[in-house]
């Protein structure tokens, strides 16, 4: 019994290790709860500030208006007359919500060919990397949030257009994004995770 119960505990334990975080944590208001929660979250996005120059409150706030910090986060689907499944609105994904095409530019560029978007390690290598490429090519500093947010979800390409001025909507969400990066690199300063 004891044999076949440490089997069991095993086969769980390697399992979990695998899995991707579904739900969100319990406080999305503040960072220094949510890297209490989830400790290895700091480790990726301290190793992507050192690598790319995005500051984590930048990297936190993007995640949590990208996905809530949900690993295996899709975009909602579309229905034909309301009932019929059409397939998903983007084929954004995981916790940074890269599209596929961008995301396979990332591991190409990068060399990273196993790096999975549910992972947060990978995820925010990717942000970090997708938010120099814009300050290289764009010249918006990386502790730029509000503008960074922009860019990253118009793509270089359509925020140099201005694209996002057209959508108020956008915009709105984009000064939200800018607060909460304050804010949590107020909370991130006060709980000493930075």
């Amino acid at each position: 019994m004891s044999r076949t119960f440490r089997a069991l505990a095993l086969l769980i334990l390697v399992a979990s290790c695998g899995a991707t975080e579904g739900t969100a944590p319990r406080n999305l208001e503040n960072a220094c709860a949510i890297l209490q929660e989830r400790p290895h979250y700091t480790r990726a996005l301290k190793r992507t500030e050192r690598r790319w120059g995005v500051p984590v409150a930048v990297q936190m706030a993007t995640i949590h208006q990208e996905s809530k910090f949900i690993g295996n986060a899709r975009t909602p689907l579309r229905f034909a007359l309301g009932v019929i499944p059409m397939g998903r609105q983007s084929s954004a994904y995981g916790y940074s919500q890269a599209l596929d095409g961008t995301w396979e530019e990332y591991k190409r560029k990068t060399g990273r060919g196993r790096a999975r978007r549910d992972d947060i390690d990978d995820a925010t290598d990717f942000m970090g990397w997708y938010m120099n490429q814009t300050r290289e090519g764009l010249g918006i500093s990386t502790r730029d949030a509000r503008n960074q947010y922009l860019a990253y979800h118009e793509g270089r390409t359509g925020y140099a257009r201005g694209s996002h001025r057209s959508k108020p909507w956008l915009m709105a969400v984009s000064e939200r994004v800018a607060s909460r990066a304050v804010t949590y690199h107020r909370q991130l300063t006060s709980c000493g995770r930075l």
